[in-house]
């Protein structure tokens, strides 16, 4: 029987394409044998947690890369910043003002920290079914009524690569006296060139989380975490960055950090080539008939979103016929569309393969297997669905649960997260009502066959009937 090393080793002996994460695309990176340099905190090497030589030396290297006033590295990726991040800028018990589409780590944050949240609900995009922004206007709406927000967070890039405003909502946040915690986790190649949406931290964002191995040539596992401004206690900050992250960071991920930040440093100029094979690949893509490009204005150009909704598929039978057929391995699929990762490391001749592929799955689909009948989920959205919560994440934790069959969970109350991965936003958190638009989606997702974590063979956590608790009761919803 073979281990996990047997089948990583055949995997990457294959010809399979990765158009997804991490950025390095399995070839960037000086780092060829990591038990040689995997050690502990010995002399000369420095502690992460009490960095005074050469790791704080590397952390202001990417501080200045960033232009942050200060940059901490993250060797538990970028979950262990956002989850300092909320607990830094937040009293337990406290309120914190979110995006309904964070990712789920944000929801952890939460809680941990015992927090009553108030969601922001991205815009719609009519009928490319995607999330879009968060609008600024909604942001000042919300902490107009409300003065008890200690923290806002949004996630801009999306997943899907969809940029908000951050420059204005950072204004109107900080109108309100409290800081912006913005998750660029998708965004951490933004500053390397003019060609690419403008960064949360120049935006004036005071707390931006990047993923160095989404879209760079980093490790998995490795981010960063910037601290600007004086609207936040970085001691606090930093303190709960020793709660999140491991007393033993390894020192091959801190490596490729410093790795990834030289040769950014070097290598800038990739950057813009690169894009302009991005370009050259996206106007390729014009032609089809039945799959789309979805584009929104703003956008990080070098996602790739392709629509199925008019060809007759489902994303993830799209994702499979570039796998089997192309040996394609593409990010993410959703019932709609299916996420590319591309990166400064992918070339010429990757971005041309993916191209044909698609093509030639369009022109099938177009000659000789569409029916317009068999398109019968191209009704479905993946944007993020409007919830109402009867308690706390926290008040949830706390009630007895059971399983239900999803056709019987409709107007009970979640009693976990119910999360499509990826992206790994939750479609339900724990003390939300499930509605029948949502008990719909959840179906459509199962048909699909797309990974709902939280649904096991068809049935769902919910709170138990009868439990009260701060005037509510289940069974009566």
């Amino acid at each position: 029987m073979n281990g996990l090393l047997d089948l990583l080793t055949e995997y990457a002996a294959s010809d399979q394409l990765p158009m997804h994460m991490p950025g390095h695309k399995r070839r960037g990176s000086r780092i060829q044998d990591p038990c040689a340099i995997d050690i502990t905190e010995i002399p000369g090497f420095d502690d992460l947690h009490h960095a005074e030589g050469i790791l704080l030396e590397a952390q202001k290297r990417a501080a200045e890369l960033y232009h942050s006033e200060e940059t901490h590295y993250l060797i538990n990726g970028s979950t262990a910043g956002i989850l300092a991040a909320v607990s830094g800028c937040t009293s337990f018990g406290g309120k914190i003002l979110m995006a309904r589409n964070c990712h789920r780590s944000v929801y952890h944050g939460v809680l941990l920290r015992g927090l009553e949240s108030s969601y922001l609900y991205p815009h719609s995009t009519g009928d490319m079914g995607i999330n879009g922004v968060i609008l600024p206007e909604d942001v000042e709406k919300r902490l107009e009524e409300d003065a008890e927000i200690q923290a806002v967070v949004i996630t801009s890039p999306t997943y899907d690569g969809v940029v908000s405003r951050v420059g204005q909502i950072a204004e109107i946040v900080h109108a309100h006296g409290i800081p912006l915690i913005v998750d660029e986790a998708h965004g951490a190649h933004f500053p390397f060139s003019e060609e690419l949406p403008e960064d949360s931290v120049s935006c004036g964002a005071d707390v931006v989380i990047h993923s160095l191995h989404k879209t760079l040539p980093s490790l998995t596992q490795t981010a960063l975490i910037h601290l600007n401004g004086p609207r936040i206690c970085r001691e606090k900050i930093r303190k709960y960055l020793t709660v999140y992250q491991t007393s033993s960071p390894s020192y091959v991920l801190m490596a490729g950090i410093d790795e990834c930040v030289s040769w950014i440093r070097s290598h800038r100029e990739k950057m813009d080539f690169f894009l302009k094979e991005i370009r050259v690949f996206r106007d390729g893509l014009s032609g089809m008939k039945r799959l789309k490009l979805l584009h929104i204005p703003g956008m990080d150009p070098s996602r790739i979103l392709i629509s199925v909704r008019g060809a007759g598929l489902s994303g993830m039978e799209l994702s499979e016929m570039l796998r089997e057929h192309f040996h394609i391995q593409v990010e993410m699929a959703c019932s709609t569309y299916v996420c590319a990762i591309t990166t400064v490391w992918d070339t010429g001749e990757d971005l041309e393969r993916l191209k044909t592929a698609l093509l030639e799955i369009d022109r099938m689909q177009t000659e000789h297997m569409f029916d317009s009948s068999s398109g019968k989920r191209s009704g479905c959205s993946d944007e993020v669905l409007v919830t109402e919560h009867v308690c706390t994440l926290l008040e949830a934790e706390d009630r007895d649960t059971e399983y239900v069959d999803l056709k019987d969970s409709v107007g009970r109350i979640s009693g976990d997260f119910v999360v499509l991965y990826p992206p790994g936003i939750p479609i339900l958190a724990p003390g939300e009502i499930i509605t029948s638009g949502i008990g719909k989606r959840l179906g459509q997702y199962a048909e699909a066959r797309l990974e709902v974590h939280g649904m096991e063979h068809g049935q769902i956590q919910v709170l138990k009937e009868g439990m009260t608790g701060n005037g509510w009761k289940s069974d009566c919803i």
